[in-house]
């Protein structure tokens, strides 16, 4: 497999000297994040999504959350303290983040906007986020997640 390719997500964390362990499988257009999880073999609420939002004032949010979840956007909107926000236009992702949908991480946005973690990783000892490119997953601790991406602790999901 691709096991020595190096993404961008991966260049920041090693830049952080942040420890991390790749993952990287065959994608398909397809794929949930539940069968994704099956292949990493591990307990999908350990693996994450990265979800990019817009609230009413205009800003930027970015949600982690477990893939077996949906976003609750009362409660991310409260966690962002917004009167309201909404999932930004897919066609909007790449030019905003520098991610595509599917590849979109947390770490090495173009820009670092606000990010809000599910409560549910404080508890992990290691979580799977995107690595930046479909196909590629990272493992870190939560913390070491948390000091590259200065996140929140919320209660984001339905």
């Amino acid at each position: 497999m691709k096991n020595n390719e190096k993404t961008n997500v991966m260049r920041v964390l090693e830049s952080k000297k942040i420890p991390y362990v790749s993952h990287s499988y065959e994608p398909d257009a397809t794929m949930t994040g539940q069968e994704i999880a099956a292949i990493l073999g591990e307990d999908a609420g350990k693996v994450f999504k990265t979800l990019v939002t817009q609230g009413k004032s205009g800003g930027y949010y970015v949600f982690v959350i477990p893939v077996e979840a949906e976003l609750d956007l009362k409660k991310a909107a409260k966690a962002a303290g917004e009167k309201s926000i909404a999932m930004i236009k897919q066609k909007d992702l790449l030019p905003l983040t520098g991610y595509v949908h599917g590849g979109c991480s947390p770490v090495g946005m173009k820009k670092q906007f606000p990010t809000f973690v599910h409560e549910t990783a404080r508890d992990l000892d290691k979580m799977f986020v995107s690595a930046g490119k479909v196909g590629f997953q990272v493992e870190l601790a939560p913390g070491d997640l948390q000091s590259v991406t200065r996140f929140t602790y919320g209660d984001i999901v339905e």
